[in-house]
């Protein structure tokens, strides 16, 4: 399975989490696991699942990056292959 983390942070807020889920539906990206942490009034989220997406990944971290700025959050998708890498001690 291919796989994705997908990074919310901003200022916490009513709709965050259904524009997110709205565009991952639109273009059918799984959600395997969603983690709402607020800290510090801050807001941060999930991983999803890429088999069946109908972007590619480039055109995909552009809308999301669009659809960041019309929420007031930075919205980051990396593939899980790089995250690991990243995250690795």
């Amino acid at each position: 399975m291919e796989k994705a983390v997908i990074t919310v942070v901003g200022k916490d807020k009513v709709g965050i989490i259904a524009a997110v889920c709205n565009y991952l539906a639109k273009v059918n990206i799984n959600i395997l696991d969603i983690s709402q942490t607020i800290t510090h009034d801050y807001f941060n989220m999930m991983v999803v699942s890429l088999d069946d997406m109908t972007h590619d990944f480039g055109q995909l971290n552009k809308e999301m990056d669009e659809l960041g700025k019309e929420t007031g959050v930075v919205i980051s998708i990396q593939h899980e292959n790089i995250f690991d890498s990243m995250h690795r001690i």
